[in-house]
């Protein structure tokens, strides 16, 4: 099956994705995205002709203005790159979602539900925790579940960058989750849901057991605080995962993708292999 790789080679201005990003094009398939729009369609329908040897491989520079439909303003140099062995391609893209942050979340209750559904739309590798099978529900594809009460092993097996996610039914069991990750100090996040109130009564906790202020100011309670009284699972959910995009998600770096913020690549093997009609 031939496979283009259509690629953002360079940007300026404003233009609907960065540098490096990319999407793979089949005759029939499409998986990724290069943004969206009249510049996307025509990438598509350029890679197709080049794919049954109608047109040829060459960058493509995009001025996003009026005449072309758009008007970010910005220029967008596109390029197309064969891919001569999509097996490395489909391995490459899976190494990159291992490379993912690893969230670790604490609680299968009503908001728990919640916020690990709209979590597993971002670049993140999922881990579900709660002793209780009957609380999980629906698991959204991609999420690792552990039912478990074992949360010092989970807590010992993240790796510097990952993340915690504190959502027990037992505010008891919730302090001792949240001191084992804040005593860690390599963490990247470290949420506790909860009022400023239940703040307060655990950073004294915290304090009385030894753990540095350092440690301690690092802890995010409450969690999704935009300043919107609003507790519904939905909405909690919605603004804990705009927090955990700016605190957990690896930044672009460079014009490089760090991660892929699009999850379909996530599922390239997937979408390729079964022919998915875009």
């Amino acid at each position: 099956m031939a496979v283009l790789r259509v690629v953002v080679a360079e940007t300026r201005g404003s233009t609907p994705r960065e540098t490096g990003a990319f999407m793979l094009v089949t005759e029939t398939t499409q998986t990724g995205t290069i943004g969206g729009g009249d510049l996307e369609f025509q990438c598509l329908e350029h890679a197709r002709l080049i794919l049954r040897g109608e047109a040829v491989r060459e960058d493509r520079r995009f001025t996003l203005g009026p005449e072309s439909g758009q008007c970010c303003g910005g220029v967008a140099v596109i390029r197309y790159e064969p891919v001569f062995d999509l097996d490395e391609e489909l391995r490459r893209l899976e190494q990159r979602r291992l490379d993912w942050p690893t969230l670790s979340v604490f609680g299968a209750g009503h908001v728990g539900r919640a916020l690990v559904r709209a979590a597993a739309l971002l670049p993140l590798s999922l881990r579900w925790i709660d002793p209780r099978p009957e609380e999980f529900g629906p698991v959204p594809e991609g999420v690792m579940v552990q039912v478990s009460t074992a949360w010092e092993s989970e807590i010992a097996s993240l790796r510097p960058g990952d993340g915690v996610l504190v959502m027990t039914p037992s505010h008891a069991l919730d302090a001792l989750i949240t001191a084992a990750a804040l005593e860690r100090g390599d963490l990247a996040y470290v949420g506790l849901i909860g009022s400023h109130t239940k703040r307060r009564r655990f950073e004294s906790g915290f304090r009385e057991i030894g753990l540095a202020q350092s440690r301690i100011d690092a802890l995010v309670c409450p969690i999704g605080d935009q300043g919107l009284r609003d507790k519904r699972p939905e909405i909690i959910a919605a603004l804990v995962a705009s927090e955990l995009a700016r605190r957990l998600v690896p930044r672009i770096d460079h014009g490089r993708q760090t991660s892929d913020s699009n999850g379909a690549q996530r599922d390239a093997a997937a979408a390729l292999d079964q022919g998915e009609r875009r």
